[in-house]
């Protein structure tokens, strides 16, 4: 299936964007779903997939309704402890989602294209509204955090003391959770998994959506850095409300001229790699059909070439035997990076973001000796370890 995310700075026409690249995908004859948190104009709102146009599906996500049933499902699962305790249970009227309740009703979503209940429904392209740029690059980054510390908080070795949860229960005089707690876990571990593996997966990629201006400019570098991060590639930047080039009234030429100069910016930043597409302004705020139609020409998805290349990291070698681990930063600058080895981890910071990447097996039995930002291209020394490399004669 291939994949679209959809995100760029706030206010620049992100969910139009998406719902005209799932247009387009649709009318090139592709079975599309479109899954977004906003309302987009002239198709269904329902938390279930709704034919909003020949062979395309749109659903919107309920954040509200995902927080009260999965806090509710949690309380139901551990009433036991609940009731012991006499805590007063709550009620699905009362409850307000909380922060960050967005990002999993969104993670829970796309489970369910991939592997749940919508996955039956064949569909060929899936289109993603996801939030303004910052929040979307966490988004991406969520659901291998989270893996990360469900394996730290709850190792799957420790089930193997399942034995002697009747002993500790009555030592300690209450009922232990630990069963319904590990399985709670390995469970939530395979839903994040099947969303991490449609981030990761060669048939996804993300799609920037901007307004030409020197604030989105500088947005999309830094955006820039955390998609390549991650080995992301982004298939193309959707420059909106461009105005036209030629016009009588020297005020409106004046900001015509402006967004001209941006672009011709943003030509030679990304392109060739990404090509650069230009949605003109409409006049107005996009209400209807056709108003997703016309713009849906320059929106449709590129399928020429793979979006994430697997993992983005490389080696090379040296004679002296120094193993140099490299990865492309574009637009990172070194006084933002920092590096920590921790135990088989290493710890990487570029500007805003943060990844936990694990070393391969050959290096970690070396030492880091160091690391450079070269053109571009993040390479970081490791040397083997005597005490741990075989000794050859």
């Amino acid at each position: 299936m291939r994949t679209v995310l959809v995100t760029g700075p706030g206010g620049a026409g992100r969910t139009t964007v998406a719902a005209a690249t799932a247009l387009a995908s649709a009318r090139d004859g592709r079975r599309t779903l479109l899954v977004s948190a906003d309302a987009v104009p002239a198709l269904p709102a329902g938390a279930e997939p709704a034919e909003a146009a020949e062979r395309l599906d749109c659903v919107r996500i309920d954040a509200a309704a995902h927080f009260r049933a999965e806090l509710l499902d949690i309380q139901e699962r551990a009433s036991g402890v609940l009731d012991l305790l006499g805590a007063n249970r709550l009620d699905g009227e009362e409850l307000t989602e909380l922060p960050g309740s967005a990002q999993l009703a969104v993670l829970h979503t796309l489970r369910r294209v991939t592997e749940g209940d919508w996955a039956q429904r064949g569909y060929d392209v899936l289109v993603v509204d996801l939030p303004p740029l910052p929040e979307a690059l966490a988004l991406l980054a969520l659901p291998g955090q989270l893996r990360r510390y469900l394996r730290r908080l709850l190792p799957r070795e420790r089930q193997a003391a399942r034995a002697l949860r009747p002993v500790l229960a009555q030592l300690a005089g209450v009922p232990m959770p630990a069963r319904w707690l590990y399985e709670a876990a390995a469970r939530k571990d395979a839903e994040l998994a099947s969303v991490q593996a449609l981030f990761e997966d060669k048939a996804t990629t993300v799609r920037l959506v901007a307004e030409p201006g020197e604030a989105a400019a500088e947005a999309l570098r830094t955006a820039r850095t955390g998609l390549a991060l991650h080995g992301l590639r982004v298939d193309a930047l959707v420059a909106t409300r461009v105005l036209p080039r030629h016009s009588g009234d020297p005020w409106f030429a004046g900001l015509a001229a402006l967004q001209e100069k941006c672009l011709d910016h943003w030509q030679q930043e990304w392109e060739p790699a990404t090509p650069v597409r230009e949605t003109a302004h409409l006049g107005h705020e996009p209400r209807t059909a056709d108003d997703l139609a016309a713009l849906a020409g320059a929106c449709a998805p590129d399928d020429r070439a793979p979006g994430h290349a697997g993992d983005p990291w490389w080696t090379e070698r040296a004679d002296d035997g120094v193993i140099s681990w490299c990865l492309p930063l574009p637009g990172a600058v070194k006084q933002d990076l920092k590096l920590v080895r921790r135990g088989d981890e290493l710890l990487l910071t570029a500007g805003p973001f943060h990844r936990i990447v694990g070393l391969e097996s050959a290096l970690r039995r070396c030492t880091v000796s160091g690391a450079a930002l070269t053109d571009g291209v993040l390479r970081v020394r490791f040397t083997p370890d005597p005490a741990l490399w075989p000794r050859t004669r």
